[in-house]
């Protein structure tokens, strides 16, 4: 009985051992490669599959997802014949799982040299400067080459990206150099530009300003100007409305004739031909005058009637 039951239990231990091999789970966006003696048969997608015991064997299975792989720093001669330092990163998906197993041994490794090559001949056909701001040019060329190259291992490259481009550390300095020169020709620039706005608004001030104060003083002057105008008509009118004779006008001139002397430019006196006349125009009013104190003229013994019928006084 015993050698019975050891060869049930072996017979179990093949059956349970069979039923794993004959049911091959495959995750979600994945892919297994199943080859029958050696050669290709099928590709197993994602979900529960059933292969051939002993028979089928799964050979690989691919990640059907995007995947992102960073290269090493690579050594590239520009055309200027510097060397720069130049990091890659490829972003690549497997879109054909028995491609990617059969015709190429290692696509991550083809896609590395393949990366490094074209990106050689690229810069090649570039000096320096271009390089360091021609990124979105390099990035579309290698693009374009490794998409042609891997389209038929089985693999789509989405993305490339130049993470760094790193120049001799003799190019650098001068690149720092060069860099603060500019920034400080543009500060030095901006700051002649804020002095010359400056100024101008400054100027422009000043002229306004000066615009302002001379109709001011226009305004004030013809205001002034106005009123002296009205005040000469004012004294005219009380002076016509009051009908002076010439002694009044004798007597006035005579008091102005001080004010005329003051001040010490005053060396010369330009005396009208007119005075003469006023002067005994005033001498016979005052002479008058006195008479009429007195009583010495004959006006005197005139009764009062006849008096005030005839002024003594024209």
């Amino acid at each position: 009985m015993e050698p019975i039951i050891i060869v049930l239990i072996i017979l179990v231990v093949l059956v349970f051992i069979a039923l794993i091999k004959t049911i091959q789970v495959i995750p979600q966006a994945s892919a297994a490669i199943v080859e029958r003696f050696g050669r290709y048969t099928r590709t197993l997608n994602a979900g529960l599959n059933i292969v051939v015991p002993f028979i089928d064997t799964i050979r690989n299975r691919i990640d059907l997802r995007e995947q992102v792989v960073p290269f090493p720093p690579q050594p590239v001669i520009t055309q200027d014949n510097l060397v720069v330092n130049i990091d890659t990163v490829i972003y690549y998906q497997v879109t054909d799982a028995r491609a990617a197993t059969y015709e190429v041994a290692s696509y991550i490794q083809a896609i590395e040299q393949l990366t490094v090559t074209t990106l050689r001949n690229i810069i090649g056909g570039m000096d320096l400067e271009r390089t360091l701001t021609s990124r979105e040019e390099i990035n579309a060329a290698l693009r374009g080459v490794l998409d042609e190259a891997t389209g038929k291992w089985g693999i789509r490259v989405n993305r490339v990206e130049l993470k760094a481009i790193e120049p001799p550390t003799s190019i650098q300095d001068s690149m720092e150099k060069q860099m603060r020169a500019d920034r400080d020709k543009r500060a030095a620039i901006l700051q002649a530009e804020g002095v010359r706005q400056s100024e101008i608004l400054r100027a422009e001030g000043e002229k306004q300003s000066q615009i302002l104060r001379a109709e001011g003083e226009a305004k004030a002057a013809a205001l002034r100007a106005e009123g002296e105008a009205q005040a000469v008509r004012t004294v005219f009118e009380a002076i016509h409305a009051g009908d002076p004779d010439q002694k009044l006008l004798s007597y006035q001139y005579l008091q102005m004739l001080p004010k005329i002397a003051e001040g010490d430019a005053n060396k010369l006196w330009i005396v009208p031909s007119e005075i003469g006349d006023a002067l005994k125009g005033l001498s016979g009013a005052m002479g008058n005058f006195g008479a009429m104190a007195g009583g010495n003229t004959p006006t005197a013994n005139v009764p009062a009637q006849e008096r005030r019928e005839k002024p003594s006084i024209d």
